[in-house]
């Protein structure tokens, strides 16, 4: 399909007349090198999304200023190629744009009403009581992990330990029963991946609100002590919630507490061990399993390209312009590699950079991702255990074979093949 961004007419800052823009693979082949053609094009470019022209936003200060600036909206009635029909239900990437009423789609006071109540239910409390239960889990899925891989076959690392331990999480905390996690990873799975038939993907969204709408029911019923009560329950900031509005806002948050943590963990111990010298570092404790976790966010950040905002009035970046009823996306994996801010050498994975890693691969402004905490946290106790309880880790295949999944939006791996102790090394 292809469409325009907008309506006006063309010029040197129109999308649609643009020479430079990136074509986003959506099977993620070469995310190395599409990285580069969007940061070389810093701070601003325009890319082709599966055939709609949107402005990728590549350089960390812009996105930075971008992020907090109130002409761009989430409102996706703002964005001309949908108001014109161009963009409908049928293109691959909708449901990342339309979708139901919650904080990630507000602004203004509105987006400050339903974040208020998320903040009440993840409270540091409510996290800072999770971590027993965090480290109960790992410990069981590290016994699986020596179960699977203690023979002379290599072990998925995803699968058995990076996938199932924050799913476990986010939905022990929002209430979900185990009997519905492999569904809902699989529905999740399917929602992303570029593979995925569209007419597939609307019927995956249909089953996905049906899940949580007869969970959120249930507990406005009979409330228990979890986050969708909570949610429900949440007195503070306004209105409460609808119903619309909790199961919107817990969609996401499932959706975004599990794929980021399994990203954050996959990309850490991927880099570690393709830099043994700095792994001795962590180890010996020179240095702390924070520096490790930012500078994977930085280097390899959850969301590769998040989707999208729209133009309200004219807005300046370099030496283009944003028009009103323009998509902006901002491209973070590109971001955090913006030598600007992180120097020449941004490329690089570097525990030991000597000056602060200030990445936004969490987002920035009231947008930044209410999650974040909870993903640095989970991170923080699986990293340390695994390397801990599997001090021989290696990669069962060379660093070039490992390839993304056919998602767009995140930055996820399709597998990671381990030895957790090389048969010939005993």
């Amino acid at each position: 399909m292809s469409c325009p961004v907008g309506h006006h007419t063309p010029g040197s800052g129109d999308p649609r007349t643009a020479t430079d823009t990136v074509t986003i693979d959506p099977l993620v082949r070469d995310l190395a090198g599409e990285t580069a053609r969007l940061r070389e094009a810093a701070p601003i470019t325009t890319i082709d999304l599966l055939g709609v022209r949107a402005w990728s936003i590549t350089g960390h200060a812009e996105a930075r200023r971008l992020l907090t600036d109130a002409r761009l909206v989430k409102d996706i009635n703002q964005w001309e190629a949908w108001r014109t029909g161009a963009v409908d239900h049928q293109w691959p990437l909708v449901g990342m744009v339309a979708v139901d009423p919650s904080m990630f789609i507000a602004d203004g006071a509105e987006h400050r009403r339903l974040r208020t109540k998320t903040a009440q239910a993840i409270t540091p409390r409510r996290l800072e009581a999770l971590r027993p239960r965090i480290e109960e889990i790992t410990a069981a899925l590290l016994d699986d992990l020596a179960e699977q891989g203690g023979g002379s076959v290599p072990v998925d690392l995803k699968a058995v330990f990076a996938l199932p331990l924050p799913m476990a999480v986010v939905c022990e905390l929002m209430g979900v029963s185990r009997e519905l996690q492999p569904r809902l990873h699989e529905l999740y799975k399917l929602f992303f991946s570029m593979l995925t038939p569209q007419d597939e993907r609307l019927q995956v969204i249909g089953e996905l609100d049906t899940i949580f709408r007869e969970m959120v029911r249930e507990k406005a019923a009979h409330p228990v002590d979890d986050l969708t009560s909570a949610l429900i329950l949440a007195d503070e900031g306004g209105e409460p919630l609808t119903e619309d509005e909790v199961v919107g806002n817990l969609k996401a948050m499932v959706a975004a507490g599990h794929e980021t943590t399994i990203s954050l963990i996959l990309h850490a111990v991927r880099a570690l061990l393709n830099h043994p010298d700095q792994l001795k570092l962590v180890l010996e404790g020179s240095v702390g399993w924070d520096s490790v976790i930012e500078e994977t966010l930085r280097l390899e950040s959850p969301s590769t390209h998040l989707l999208m905002r729209f133009a309200t009035e004219e807005i300046e970046v370099g030496d283009q312009v944003i028009r009103p009823g323009d998509g902006v996306v901002i491209s973070y994996r590109a971001v955090g590699r913006d030598r600007s801010q992180h120097g020449p050498d941004a490329d690089a994975f570097d525990v030991t950079r000597p000056t602060p890693i200030r990445h936004i691969a969490f987002g920035h402004g009231p947008h930044i991702c209410p999650g974040a905490a909870l993903s640095r946290l989970e991170a923080s106790i699986a990293l340390p255990a695994l390397f801990a309880r599997f001090p021989g880790l290696e990669l069962a295949v060379p660093n070039e074979e490992i390839s993304n999944m056919p998602v767009l939006t995140q930055n996820d791996l399709a597998a990671l093949p381990v030895w957790l102790a090389r048969p010939d090394h005993g």
